[in-house]
């Protein structure tokens, strides 16, 4: 008996996020009788995909016991960037187009990523300075490149990644599946496999242990961070053409915020603050947390303010978890 209840015991401790997941989608279950259904479900999942993008990238720089901030401004000005190049071709097809919204995103996105990760990994600027001082720059930038004005008149195969649907059904004529689901599923698989299948994913987990152990070993410490944060910021980048192509228009202003839910995310899947544990597969369960909590509250009419402070208590309560495993693993 002692022992059952020491297995379940470790299971919620080790599984805590699934288990307020399931609690949260009963209690909301429970308090609106539209939140299991379908077009609701596919509403989660549609909220989930640009965070989960965001936060598939923040893992790693994370797990690296660094931090980056600036992933919402990276994400609108790739946005920006990725509707001017779309304005360039007003007769584009929806292969074309989703060509030059991921050609925008990687370039963006290794731009920015290269300048984070060179500044901190071979000039030592703490990361959370690093990435404060570059969100505001990429924020600026996006207000300058656009007049502080949101760039339209995009084709309509613009927003074939972003807003279309396929797999059409009796039901959803429309489509069943957004496309952008399928893309961020495809995304998820290969930050993951990099992450956990690779040699470059051991240099990132034994980075984030003990740096001065992993350059003792023959690891170039510093050319693994300045690929994470590379990758921190294509994932960035590709989120906010996600965005661009989903309202079929690039405002300067897209992102804002979101660095705060893909940290939450990360952290509630089980990546520790202080760096050398983490999965892009768990990321998901955070996501849910998040998208479950928001469009919950949607649904019980909850103003948007108390959300962010919802929101902001969950981060306070990963920490603390965070740090009180890591003191029960000592």
């Amino acid at each position: 008996m002692n022992m059952d209840k020491e297995k379940i015991k470790s299971f919620i401790g080790n599984n805590i996020v699934v288990v307020v997941l399931v609690l949260l989608c009963l209690g909301f279950g429970l308090a609106n009788a539209t939140f299991f259904t379908g077009k609701n479900v596919t509403n989660i999942l549609g909220q989930m995909c640009i965070n989960l993008i965001l936060a598939a990238g923040l893992t790693y720089v994370i797990i690296l016991g660094g931090i980056d901030i600036s992933v919402g401004s990276v994400a609108a000005v790739a946005g920006v960037i990725s509707a001017y190049a779309g304005l360039r071709f007003p007769d584009m097809g929806a292969p074309f187009a989703i060509v030059i919204l991921v050609a925008s995103g990687v370039v963006t996105g290794f731009v920015c990523g290269f300048i984070n990760g060179y500044l901190i990994a071979y000039l030592n600027v703490i990361p959370m300075i690093c990435t404060l001082s570059t969100m505001t720059i990429w924020r600026g930038v996006s207000f300058i490149i656009t007049g502080g004005k949101p760039v339209y008149g995009l084709p309509t195969s613009f927003a074939y990644l972003g807003a279309k649907r396929v797999f059409a059904t009796e039901s959803m004529p429309n489509g069943a599946i957004p496309v952008i689901t399928i893309f961020t599923v495809i995304v998820i698989v290969i930050m993951h496999i990099l992450l956990s299948r690779t040699v470059f994913g051991r240099h990132v987990f034994a980075s984030g242990s003990n740096r001065q152990v992993a350059h003792l070993s023959g690891i170039r410490v510093k050319r693994v961070t300045l690929v994470c944060h590379i990758l921190c910021s294509i994932m960035a980048a590709l989120a906010g053409v996600c965005i661009a192509s989903k309202l079929q228009n690039a405002q300067p202003n897209a992102g804002n915020g979101y660095e705060m839910f893909a940290i939450a995310s990360t952290v509630l899947g089980g990546t520790s603050l202080t760096g050398g544990v983490g999965s892009v597969a768990r990321a998901i369960f955070g996501c849910s947390v998040i998208a479950v909590i928001k469009t919950g509250m949607d649904l019980m009419n909850i103003y948007s303010y108390w959300q962010n402070v919802v929101i902001g208590v969950i981060i306070i309560l990963a920490v603390v978890l965070d740090m009180t495993q890591k003191k029960a693993s000592r």
